[in-house]
Order: C-alpha cells, then structure tokens, then sequence
C-alpha cells in the first residue's frame, strides 16, 4: 500500500476521533513542534492582551534598553518594547506562512493530479515548465515575482507577498503529488469510474485528489515553516510588511543592522522567533511523514 493510500483508511469510520491521540502517541517529537505551534497561534490571537507595551509606542527615554525587569527583552532604537513587538509579529508571520502554504500547496497538489491523470502532452507542457521553475531557487522566484507584482496590502499583509511565496512553493508540490497521482492513475477504481462514464473533474477531485492526500498534508505542514522564512527575508530586502508594522523581519533590517554591536538583542530575539516558528513547522512535518508512513500503520 503505498503512503498516499493509506491516508484515507487510517481516517475512516470511528478511528477519526483517535488520530490526534495516536499522533501524540507515536510522534512525541513532533508533538513538541505542535505545542510551540499552538503557543504561537495563542500569542497571535491574544496579542492585545499579552503583549506588555503598545508595539508603536515610541518611548525616547529608553531607546536602546538593555533587556531588564521593565522591558524583558529590551528595547530597539526608538525606545519600541521588543517583546510586545515580537508578540505582535507572529501576525503577520503565521498569516503569511498558512496562507501562502495552503494556496501554494493546494494548486501544486490539482496541478499534479491533473497533470497525472491525462498524462500525454498535457503531463510533458506542464512537467517541462515545472522543472524550468525549479531550476531557480526558491527564495529568488520569490524575490523576482514580488518585484513584480508590487504591492497589494490589506492591512498590515501584503496580498502580493503571499502569492510571491505561494507562487514559488507551488513547482514542488507538483512535482511530488504527480509521483503519488502517478501510482493511483490506473487503480481499479480509477478504472471504474472511467467506465462508469464520471467526468475527468469528477474523477479528479472525487476519487484521485484524496488519494494524494498525505504528501499533501506533510508539504503543506513543512512549507508553513519556509513561507515563514520567506517573508521574513522578503521583508528583510523591503519586499515584505514596512514600518511601522510589527515583523519579524523587519525587526531584522533597518536599525538593527545599524545597533548589532551596541543593542544585539534587536537582532537576536527576532531571529531566534523566526528560527523557532520554522523549526516547529518542520518538526510537525516530519513528524505527519513518519506517521502517515504505511510502516507505522497498526
């Protein structure tokens, strides 16, 4: 059985209700990333309540304050508290990162499948164009479609930013899903529903698109962590959310770069909330790997 298969067994009938226990069970590493995770959804939603100081609020009598029992991680240049800004970037960090994921992965994964399924020239005008994305970098096609798209902001995210990363996770997941919608395309089923006169989009969505799953859930989970990274970086070479916004990477660039010797906890403490957010992201990703792996299986 291959690992795309057995995703929709292990979830049917009354095991639905057992797969979070038997995921914490089997996976307590991961287990761990999920809780950082979660932890960091809490701070998102609950920022006005936890963060300690206003994130915009300037106080010029304590600029560049070492971190202390006032101001727990200290200040930054304008006098801003680190800490409540840090509380306040995990906005901006979690919206990019789930929303950039979920559209990236989710039109790799009915690309492949499609791709897979009508093979022929459709399988070779899609694949060839794949590998010609996946010759650049993923941080450079990122780079270069958010150079051209502008920007386009709602609020404190930018539109254009999330689809720059979407974009650029997008030739992976294709890759990937179509190996997987490649081993289910001539199952008896499959089979079946072809004879039985179901259209191609109903076959696709209904009966293939499920199957893969698995390799979906997994880059989707893994890719959270590297949009994150993205849009920090993004951010960082001024692509990405602009002052005064709380960011991650923002908090990066600027004034930071300029104080690293006389203030480094301006530089260290966002990096090591960035290092953090896509460490958990990678180990909830490796963990759904193992997990959904048919060898884990009872």
């Amino acid at each position: 059985m291959s690992t795309a298969e057995s995703f929709p067994s292990r979830i049917a009938g009354n095991r639905a209700f057992e797969l979070p226990a038997d995921f914490l069970r089997r996976q307590p590493v991961a287990a761990g990333g999920l809780i950082v995770i979660l932890l960091l959804i809490f701070a998102a939603i609950f920022a006005e309540q936890l963060a300690p100081y206003d994130p915009f609020e300037n106080d010029y009598g304590a600029m560049l304050a070492a971190p202390s029992a006032e101001h727990w991680l200290g200040t930054d240049s304008y006098g801003r508290d680190i800490l409540s800004r840090l509380i306040y970037g995990t906005r901006p960090a979690l919206v990019i990162g789930f929303a950039s994921s979920f559209i990236g992965c989710s039109l790799g994964a009915v690309i492949g499948t499609v791709s897979a399924y009508f093979g022929g020239k459709t399988d070779l005008i899609i694949m060839r164009f794949v590998d010609i994305m996946l010759t650049m970098p993923v941080i450079v096609t990122a780079i270069v479609t958010a150079a051209v798209l502008g920007r386009n902001r709602i609020g404190a995210i930018d539109l254009n930013l999330v689809a720059a990363i979407a974009i650029a996770v997008v030739p992976t997941v294709t890759r990937v899903v179509r190996s997987a919608a490649l081993a289910i395309r001539d199952l008896p089923y499959v089979d079946a529903a072809r004879v039985s006169g179901f259209s191609n989009t109903r076959i696709v969505l209904r009966h293939m698109l499920p199957n893969v799953a698995a390799p979906y859930l997994i880059m989707l989970t893994g890719f959270i962590g590297q949009a994150i990274l993205l849009g920090a970086a993004l951010t960082y070479v001024g692509l990405g959310v602009s002052e005064p916004q709380p960011d991650w990477g923002l908090m990066l660039s600027g004034e930071a770069a300029n104080f690293y010797r006389e203030a480094p906890w301006m530089i260290l403490f966002p990096g090591l909330a960035v290092t953090l957010a896509v460490f958990a992201f990678n180990l909830m990703g490796d963990g759904l790997r193992d997990w959904l792996d048919p060898k884990f299986a009872d």
